[in-house]
């Protein structure tokens, strides 16, 4: 019987050098076991479902690991017409200086269209505006949060149903200090509440 394809002995597998020829279950064991090439690869770090909360903090994020992360965000607010911005720690201190830059454009089903932007914000931002109870979701895609050489960059996608209206926002942000970034939070600018789950990835050798 042979150990990751190969009869009587295995070589020494590990990510990045894989010998022989595998069968599903080689591939499923030395996935498991983290020594399977496998280039891209998503991996959930944490999921959080929160209920009527003001900051959902995720404070291991493996930046170590990862070079690009990525996260989801499906939510309700329970107060109106407000975002889900986004903050980065550091050193395990959530950064709320004027050390963001954001570029945004909105769009809606009844033919509307705006941008936004700002050189000197407090925050990135991670929804579009959504009425109370208006479900929205959104995904973004973090850049460089574990290298304390380059700026963290952030891009986003969101939709809402905002009071029948569909509406859209995408853009991008950065924090514009060459630092590591340990931490990522989700939260209301101006304390407003959040339902709703939200869940952040690793893409693996990215």
């Amino acid at each position: 019987m042979s150990e990751y394809g190969y009869i009587p002995e295995a070589p020494e597998q590990s990510f990045g050098n894989n010998k022989g020829i595998f069968t599903p279950k080689d591939i499923y064991d030395l996935t498991r076991a983290d020594k399977y090439t496998n280039y891209g690869q998503l991996e959930l770090i944490e999921t959080q479902t929160v209920t009527s909360v003001t900051n959902i903090d995720f404070t291991d994020i493996k930046q170590d690991i990862y070079n690009v992360h990525f996260m989801t965000i499906t939510a309700s607010q329970n107060d109106a017409n407000e975002n889900v911005s986004i903050r980065f720690f550091e050193g395990g201190v959530v950064q709320s200086g004027t050390y963001y830059q954001w570029a945004l454009q909105n769009g809606g089903s009844d033919g509307t269209f705006s941008e936004s932007k700002s050189t000197t914000g407090t925050r990135v931002i991670g929804t579009r505006f959504a009425d109370s109870g208006d479900p929205l979701t959104s995904y973004q895609y973090f850049y460089n949060l574990g290298d304390s050489t380059k700026y963290s960059f952030q891009t986003m996608h969101s939709v809402v149903d905002h009071s029948g209206v569909f509406e859209m926002r995408f853009g991008s942000g950065v924090m514009t200090r060459a630092t590591e970034v340990d931490g990522i939070r989700a939260y209301q600018n101006t304390g407003y509440q959040i339902t709703g789950t939200i869940s952040l990835y690793g893409i693996r050798y990215s």
